[in-house]
C-alpha cells in the first residue's frame, strides 16, 4: 500500500447510545490506524459537513436494526494518505469528498467508490454532497418544477435550503424563502429570492395569502409541524409539496411533530389535485453523478453561490477540531448559522499522533 507518514492511532465520534440529544448520544473514542484494503483508499479528514439529520443517525431512525457503537457523521472532504494495491483511479494527495456513515473522523478507509475526486480541497465543495445534491434531486425528480412557476423553499437560508432557492430561480421560477433573522433576509436576497420572508416579523399564512392568491405550485419544505400545516394549505391547483424533512420535530423522542390534518389532508390534495411527496436521496443514488457534474458546473461558472458557514454567529467564532462538531450540532439547532455550516479538524494533533508508516 502506498502510504504517507501517519499516526498510529486517530480519533472519531462514535454513537454509543441512541439518541436525539447528540452530546448524549455520541462519544469520541481513539482507534488504532486502519489500512486500506486493495480497492480502497484511506483519508485524512480536512473538513466535514453538519447535517439536521445528524441527530437522525445518532438515533437509528435511518436503519432501526444497527445497534452501537458504530461512527457518527455522514460526509466529509479530505486529503487521500493511503491506497490499495488495485487502486489505480486515484493517488496519494489527491483531493476527495465522500458521503459515508461515520464521517466525523480524522481518517477514513473508503471504497474507491465512495472517493469523488475534487479540484481543490475547501469546504464549498462539501456543500455539494448532501445538500446541493438534495436540493438538485428532489426539485428535478419529485417537484418537476418548470419556468414560471411559485416555489416555496422553507428555511431557505441554510445549508440545502440556499441550493433550493437558486436551483428555482435559474430554473426561472418566482422564489419565495422563509427564514428567522433579517440577516438572512439580506443574505437570501443576494442570492436571488424573490420574497424573503421573515417569519418572526411576518405571519406567512398571510402573506401568501395577500400576495399570492393563486397558491404555490411547488414546496421545497424541510421544517414540518405547523410550517407543513400551512405549505399545505397554500398550494395551487396541481401543486407538488416535497417533504425533505421536519427538523421542528428532530430533537423529540418520537423525530416528528404530528401535523393537526389527521383525515383531511386527503381531501385537502383532492380538491386541488395537489401532491405531497417524500424524498430520501439515498433513493436516487444512481443519479448521483450526473447530478454531482450539474451542481460542479453551475458553481465553476458562478451561476451557483456557495455560502459556507464555520460558526460566524456562534459564540466561538469558528468551529474548529473533532471536539467542536458538537457545539457544530447545537449551532444548527440554534436557527443562527447562514448556509452549510462545516468543521475544519485540520490540523487536529492529539497525544497519540507519532509518525509511522504503514
Amino acid at each position: 500500500m502506498a502510504a504517507r507518514l501517519l499516526p498510529k492511532t486517530f480519533r472519531r465520534l462514535m454513537v454509543t447510545r441512541l439518541s436525539p440529544n447528540f452530546r448524549e448520544a455520541v462519544e469520541m473514542q481513539t482507534a488504532p490506524m486502519e489500512e486500506p484494503g486493495p480497492s480502497e483508499v484511506l483519508v485524512k479528514t480536512r473538513y466535514v459537513g453538519i447535517n439536521a439529520s445528524d441527530i437522525n443517525h445518532s438515533s437509528g431512525r435511518y436503519n432501526p436494526t444497527q445497534k452501537p457503537p458504530f461512527g457518527a457523521g455522514l460526509e466529509g472532504i479530505g486529503e487521500i494518505v493511503g491506497i490499495g494495491k488495485d487502486v489505480n483511479s486515484l493517488r496519494v494527495g489527491q483531493g476527495v469528498m465522500y458521503m459515508t456513515f461515520g464521517a466525523f473522523s480524522e481518517y477514513s478507509v473508503l471504497p474507491v467508490k465512495y472517493a469523488m475526486p475534487i479540484p481543490d480541497i475547501r469546504p464549498e465543495f462539501l456543500s455539494l454532497i448532501i445538500s446541493g445534491m438534495t436540493a438538485d434531486l428532489s426539485l428535478r425528480e419529485v417537484g418537476r418544477m418548470k419556468e414560471g412557476e411559485t416555489v416555496l423553499v422553507t428555511a431557505a437560508a441554510g445549508g440545502t435550503g440556499q441550493f433550493a432557492v437558486q436551483l428555482a430561480k435559474l430554473a426561472g421560477c418566482h422564489v419565495i424563502g422563509t427564514c428567522s433573522t433579517q440577516s438572512k433576509v439580506e443574505f437570501l436576497k443576494s442570492i436571488g429570492c424573490d420574497r424573503p420572508v421573515n417569519y418572526t416579523q411576518e405571519k406567512l399564512s398571510d402573506v401568501l395569502r395577500k400576495e399570492y392568491p393563486k397558491g404555490l405550485d411547488v414546496v421545497y419544505e424541510t421544517v414540518g409541524g405547523e410550517m407543513f400545516e400551512t405549505c399545505v394549505k397554500a398550494l395551487a391547483n396541481r401543486g407538488r409539496l416535497i417533504v425533505i424533512g421536519y427538523i421542528s420535530g428532530y430533537q423529540s423522542d418520537v423525530g416528528f411533530n404530528p401535523t393537526g390534518f389527521g383525515s383531511t389532508l386527503a381531501p385537502r390534495l383532492l380538491q386541488k389535485s395537489a401532491s405531497v411527496c417524500g424524498f430520501l436521496m439515498f433513493h436516487y443514488a444512481d443519479k448521483y453523478g450526473e447530478s454531482l457534474t450539474r451542481l460542479g458546473t453551475l458553481m465553476a461558472s458562478g451561476a451557483l453561490k456557495v455560502q459556507v458557514d464555520n460558526g460566524k454567529n456562534h459564540s466561538k467564532r469558528q468551529l474548529k477540531g473533532l471536539e467542536e462538531i458538537f457545539d457544530g450540532v447545537d449551532y444548527l439547532y440554534s436557527r443562527k448559522s447562514e448556509g452549510k455550516i462545516y468543521i475544519d479538524l485540520s490540523p487536529s494533533p492529539h497525544p497519540a499522533a507519532t509518525a509511522a508508516k504503514l
